[in-house]
């Protein structure tokens, strides 16, 4: 990686101010060669109206943390980062905690990512098992 650890996740935090990362709370707590993992609240902010976690955000969350990690890989003085497609499975209920989103890179082309994003809980149960693919566009 060309930054350190810290620096990278001080940046990708720093990007969501004013955004609907802000709004739901998303913070990006860890990262490796491969991965970014972001964390968010389970409250009243982020329920559908049964009190549950709803399967909105948790999309939200899928997108942010594998746009975030896709950015981390490209020149973005170069390369924009737009996610094409994104897919969902909602595996198990949530009411309150938080759930942290891994994004695992399963294909890094020039023009194409592709990432596996899986959402679990602070028990780490599987929530939500996300697809998420970016196309890296030059400026």
């Amino acid at each position: 990686m060309i930054m350190d650890k810290a620096k990278i996740l001080e940046r990708c935090n720093n990007l969501t101010r004013n955004t609907l990362m802000e709004t739901l709370n998303i913070e990006y707590v860890d990262l490796g060669n491969d991965f970014l993992i972001a964390k968010m609240p389970v409250n009243e902010r982020v329920h559908q109206p049964m009190g549950l976690l709803h399967g909105g955000a948790s999309v939200a969350l899928a997108e942010s943390v594998g746009s975030a990690a896709s950015m981390i890989f490209v020149d973005i003085d170069k390369y924009e980062v737009r996610g094409i497609e994104i897919s969902a499975n909602h595996i198990k209920s949530k009411r309150e905690g938080f759930v942290c989103a891994k994004a695992s890179l399963i294909h890094k082309g020039s023009k194409l990512h592709l990432w596996e994003i899986r959402i679990t809980d602070e028990n780490n149960q599987l929530i939500s098992l996300c697809k998420l693919t970016n196309m890296i566009l030059p400026k």
